[in-house]
């Protein structure tokens, strides 16, 4: 469920990072044997490429906190097709090696382009992102708008709704600390800081965004908080108004909409690809 859904349902919230991700150990599983690893500014890199001569755009995929390229397998092979194709483990997930350099949004959105450019794939890309990836490339499209022809946003965080992680419960910041990896922790850690550099950019209003928001029905559904949450009334105002032109899609699933409803993300997308490029 994405932050904006939180915005109008006081009493449930999703696991979708932190504490949560210890009951999905499907989350981490090893990316597609297609998969290749490259060394990209002096570190290894895993990353799955698909090139299609025919193909006016290139579809960007970012991951999800834990999560790594083989969470969009479904989505990805029904793309390949029809468009060209980037998926890629951000480093310290995967085979992809880990790094010393910040884990905040900005580092992240420049690492991710050097890698692009490296890999021969020019703008103007249409970016997706699930949960926390979601907010990396709320980014990536605020810094560089003129490279982006859309977004696709999976159930993603939105800025402002998550605290910072100081102001976690001391519980939540122990099992943070115990359970996951230092790269994790230094994502986590800087989530508020990534909110702060996309909320200090302007808007992104004429870009198509779809938004596709889990909401399961099945009524023994339980959410849970772990106390990293803003739900006061200001964040759920400020929330409602993010992307006010953006295409919300309500989708009876859990967290992970790319694993349990593929054929939702893959009709987001081709919807951003069908759209004409401006001016023509």
């Amino acid at each position: 469920m994405s932050p904006q859904t939180n915005a109008g349902r006081n009493n449930v919230l999703p696991i979708f990072f932190l504490l949560g991700c210890l009951s999905m150990p499907g989350w981490v599983s090893a990316a597609p044997a297609t998969a290749s690893i490259d060394t990209i500014a002096g570190r290894q890199i895993e990353s799955l490429t698909i090139r299609n001569p025919d193909a006016n755009v290139s579809v960007v995929f970012e991951n999800g906190l834990r999560a790594t390229v083989a969470g969009w397998d479904k989505v990805i092979e029904s793309l390949a097709p029809e468009a060209s194709i980037f998926a890629y483990n951000r480093p310290g997930y995967g085979n992809s090696q880990e790094t010393g350099t910040a884990r905040d949004g900005g580092t992240i959105v420049e690492e991710l382009r050097q890698t692009l450019k490296q890999k021969g794939l020019a703008p103007p890309y249409i970016l997706v992102g699930h949960s926390l990836g979601g907010l990396y490339m709320q980014l990536f499209a605020k810094r560089y708008p003129q490279e982006v022809s859309g977004l696709v946003l999976v159930d993603p965080l939105l800025p402002g709704v998550v605290k910072k992680s100081d102001e976690f419960p001391f519980w939540a910041r122990g099992a943070k600390r115990l359970f996951f990896s230092s790269t994790v922790n230094k994502e986590i850690d800087a989530i508020h800081q990534t909110s702060e550099q996309v909320l200090s950019l302007a808007p992104i209003d004429d870009k198509p965004i779809v938004m596709l928001i889990n909401k399961p029905k099945d009524a023994t559904a339980v959410g849970v908080d772990f106390g990293a949450f803003n739900k006061d009334q200001k964040t759920r105002e400020f929330v409602s108004r993010l992307y006010p032109k953006a295409k919300r899609i309500i989708v009876d699933s859990d967290h992970q909409v790319q694993r349990q409803n593929p054929a939702e993300v893959v009709d987001a997308i081709r919807s951003i690809i069908a759209k004409p490029a401006p001016g023509e």
